[in-house]
C-alpha cells in the first residue's frame, strides 16, 4: 500500500499549498485540481513548517508595512496642523487635529491598545425593580397570567 500523499507529488502542488494557506475553500480547490476535499484537509495537515512560518513572516510584514504607512500620514497631519498654526490658519489647523486624532485612533486599534466595539451597559432603576417585583406578587394567584407575562418578556429579550 502507498502512503504517499498524492497532493504531495501533484504537479500544482506549489499553487495548492498556496490555495490553502490563503484559506480558499478545500471545494473550491478540489474542483480546479481535480481531487477531493478530504485529501485536501489531508496534505493540509503536513504541509511544511517552514511554508507556514514564511506566511506568518508575510503577514507580520505586511502588518508592520501598514503601520509605518499609518505613522506616515500621522507625522504628515502633524507637520500640516504645525504649518496651519504658524500662518494663523484655524480653520486648516482644526482639521489636522481632526487628521492627526483619526491617525492616532487607527495606531491604537492597529496595536491592539484600543478595542472597536459597542458596549451597552444596562442599569436596572431601583423603580423599575419594584415595579417589576409589584406585578410578579400581584400575578402570583393566577399562575397562567404569570407565565403568559413570562413568555411575552421572554419574546421581548430574544427579539433584541
Amino acid at each position: 500500500m502507498d502512503l504517499r500523499c498524492s497532493l504531495c507529488q501533484h504537479t500544482e502542488k506549489e499553487a495548492i499549498n498556496k490555495a490553502l494557506l490563503e484559506g480558499e475553500s478545500f471545494r473550491s480547490i478540489a474542483k480546479r485540481y481535480g481531487t477531493s476535499a478530504a485529501t485536501l484537509v489531508r496534505h493540509k495537515k503536513h504541509l511544511p513548517v517552514v511554508m507556514l512560518k514564511a506566511q506568518e513572516a508575510g503577514e507580520v510584514a505586511q502588518a508592520d508595512g501598514l503601520l509605518a504607512q499609518v505613522d506616515e500620514l500621522r507625522t504628515k497631519a502633524w507637520s500640516l496642523l504645525n504649518a496651519a498654526e504658524q500662518v494663523g490658519d484655524l480653520r486648516t489647523a482644526l482639521a489636522g487635529i481632526r487628521e492627526a486624532r483619526s491617525c492616532l485612533e487607527l495606531l491604537g486599534k492597529l496595536a491592539g491598545e484600543l478595542q472597536d466595539g459597542n458596549n451597552v451597559n444596562i442599569i436596572m432603576s431601583p423603580q423599575w425593580i419594584e415595579i417589576r417585583t409589584v406585578i410578579l406578587k400581584t400575578l402570583e394567584p393566577y399562575p397562567e397570567a404569570l407565565l403568559a407575562l413570562s413568555s411575552a418578556w421572554d419574546e421581548g429579550e430574544n427579539s433584541r
